[in-house]
């Protein structure tokens, strides 16, 4: 079909200087940028000098502007989607106008550039050959329990995105579930002016974000399940202790999920089978 392009582009995720010169080129060719939140793109452009016209597409906006925006490919004219930071639809607004267009066979072109997810990999210090990426959790219920129960049974690692005031829960929720000891890294403000990278076991990293809570935007690295796997199997003095632990936490009034999943995060035993035996 005759129509504009939609070009998908990547902005950086802090460090304003991680533009690629192709983003550059685009954001100034199209005569329409849609944007996140067009105060923070302004940013970009007054770095970088670019002029084009900015209008707002976000989550909460409603079915109207995704028509205008795609009035506007239809008429023939190009457009430019980007997001505050990283790439449009990766845990970020986007999926409606692109899906929309792309299933009227219209043309969408992405441009790639600094992603949050592969920073953290690479800097994490964690062997990850092949990885998943969770994005954020779902806050609590059935649904984040079946969520952490996949990554602690993943072979490999998985990377998923965290708001600061909820990273010491689930850092003991990925404790409780991987095991005390699983590798993992978590990363905060990366490229940015206080970029800081924690490494260590997924029960020191809980401890660590409760005494110094994180700040910024994070980013949370776990290693695969694959080498805890091949570890030797608790002894059976080790097991009956941990079970006595969690019989004890019983019956001073700790619920049996809840005393399962705090001695497994002390011991590193799956908390399934400390459950299944509370």
């Amino acid at each position: 079909m005759a129509g504009g392009t939609l070009w998908v582009v990547a902005t950086p995720i802090g460090n304003l200087g991680d533009v690629t010169l192709r983003a550059l080129e685009v954001l100034r060719a199209v005569p329409l940028v849609a944007a996140e939140d067009t105060r923070l793109t302004r940013r970009l452009w007054a770095r970088h000098g670019i002029t084009t016209r900015l209008v707002s597409y976000h989550a909460r906006s409603g079915p109207a502007r995704q028509d205008e925006l795609l009035a506007h490919l239809r008429s023939g004219a190009d457009l430019a989607l980007v997001t505050d930071a990283g790439t449009p639809l990766v845990s970020d607004p986007g999926e409606g106008l692109v899906a929309a267009w792309a299933g009227e066979g219209g043309r969408v072109v992405p441009v790639p550039g600094a992603s949050a997810v592969l920073a953290a990999l690479v800097a994490s210090a964690i062997r990850a050959p092949r990885w998943g990426f969770e994005g954020f959790l779902p806050r609590s219920g059935r649904e984040r329990r079946e969520r952490l129960a996949r990554i602690a049974g993943d072979e490999r690692a998985t990377v998923l995105f965290e708001a600061p005031g909820r990273t010491a829960a689930t850092l003991r929720d990925l404790a409780a579930a991987c095991g005390a000891e699983r590798r993992g890294a978590l990363c905060r403000e990366l490229t940015k002016l206080h970029e800081e990278i924690r490494r260590g076991a997924l029960a020191e990293l809980a401890a660590g974000a409760v005494a110094d809570p994180p700040r910024g935007e994070v980013t949370i690295v776990i290693a695969g399940g694959a080498a805890a796997a091949q570890t030797t199997e608790p002894t059976a003095g080790a097991l009956a202790d941990a079970r006595a632990q969690v019989a004890a936490l019983v019956a001073g009034g700790l619920s049996r999920s809840a005393a399962a999943r705090r001695v497994a995060a002390e011991t590193g035993m799956p908390r399934r089978v400390l459950f299944r035996e509370a």
